[in-house]
């Protein structure tokens, strides 16, 4: 087994690109082949629809009505990115699951699946396992309901994406104060790993000032590499490819803001096993596309 750090990769705008920072970091992780789960809660299901994983008898949806063990094998599939990347994927039917004022059990229903992953079923351990993650990337929807709120409770960290507009400053604070209140509420080992500034014109001098202002009130959680606005993204996005992949400089440039960002994760999934030693080993028995 391997400890594993889930990352909820989140905006409360949206439009930011919140999807595509979640695509950047499974292709950064295939890259340095780290087995990498993508849990797509956003009902628009976008994430789903650009990996391409094979058919599945149940979606994200059911893990969330039943989240046992059996039933996450039967949602999770491996991506047409490569056998380093599944997906569990998702479906607008989990829209059902997006309430907004869920209970504590309700908010729980993530971590619990987790768990499944983990212990297997009551507590009884995991079958000898073929297939471990190092990574569970969260794609979480653009709102604050049960579905967002429940992967922070899931989530040792938390990404928080922004584009460098006028209304930047108002959803990065709504999103730090999501965090900061579950990690309060219900998740003690949840932090915020950074904002991440997407979709950057470098000759924008409205861009530039919106970034400008984002350091100066959030200082350094304002990651440091921004994601610039390249047209290689959705061309990558509309070939179903990795961005790694995709042989341009724009795509190389934004592949490496990427690759930092995992390097960021990484370092943290060390402080991490420190502080909570006993935190998020996760293991998969069996094909992830198995009956």
């Amino acid at each position: 087994m391997t400890t594993v750090q889930v990352i909820a990769v989140l905006s409360l705008k949206g439009g930011v690109g919140k999807t595509t920072v979640v695509l950047g970091l499974a292709g950064a992780a295939m890259e340095r082949g780290m087995r990498t789960l993508v849990v797509d809660l956003d009902p628009q299901a976008n994430a789903t629809v650009a990996l391409e994983p094979g058919p599945t008898s149940a979606t994200i949806a059911e893990v969330l009505d039943e989240p046992r063990r059996a039933v996450l094998k039967r949602s999770i599939s491996p991506s047409a990115w490569g056998d380093e990347l599944d997906v569990l994927v998702g479906s607008e039917a989990n829209e059902r699951h997006n309430h907004p004022d869920p209970s504590l059990k309700q908010l729980s229903r993530l971590d619990r699946a987790m768990d499944r992953l983990r212990h297997g079923e009551d507590g009884d351990g995991a079958d000898e396992a073929e297939d471990d993650y190092s990574l569970v990337i969260v794609d979480c929807p653009p709102s604050l309901g049960q579905l967002t709120r429940g992967a922070l409770v899931a989530a040792d960290r938390a990404v928080l994406v922004s584009d460098p507009t006028i209304f930047a400053v108002a959803g990065v604070q709504r999103a730090f104060e999501a965090v900061q209140s579950e990690r309060v509420e219900h998740n003690p080992r949840l932090q915020p790993l950074g904002v991440l500034i997407n979709r950057v014109r470098s000759r924008s001098a409205e861009h530039a000032y919106r970034i400008a202002e984002l350091r100066e009130l959030f200082g350094p959680l304002v990651l440091t590499g921004t994601v610039p606005d390249r047209s290689a993204i959705q061309q990558a996005q509309g070939a179903c490819v990795p961005i790694q992949h995709w042989d341009t400089p724009g795509a190389r440039e934004v592949s490496s803001v990427f690759d930092s960002l995992l390097g960021r994760i990484i370092r943290s999934a060390d402080r991490n096993a420190a502080t909570y030693p006993g935190a998020r080993q996760i293991m998969v028995s069996g094909s992830p596309a198995s009956d």
